[in-house]
């Protein structure tokens, strides 16, 4: 029963937070035309969410790869 009751918690968690971060945004829609954000629509879209994502892994990707630059060039000094 617990671990019912941690799963129901968690999607409404996970709503609560989507919905939060698009109203904080301006992401929300609140019937604004989409330009007033940027031209950025709803992060509860699941497009906009997988595309956030897989921007989020290529930058932590290139963050990484700096690293390990920045720690070869210390190691040839």
């Amino acid at each position: 029963m617990p671990i019912l009751l941690g799963m129901i918690l968690g999607v409404f968690l996970t709503i609560g937070a989507a919905f939060t971060y698009d109203a904080a945004t301006g992401r929300a829609p609140n019937g604004l035309s989409p330009s007033s954000a940027g031209g950025r629509p709803p992060m509860v879209n699941w497009d906009v969410v997988s595309d956030n994502w897989h921007g989020l892994q290529v930058n932590l990707h290139e963050m990484g790869a700096q690293i390990e630059r920045g720690w070869k060039r210390l190691r040839n000094s």
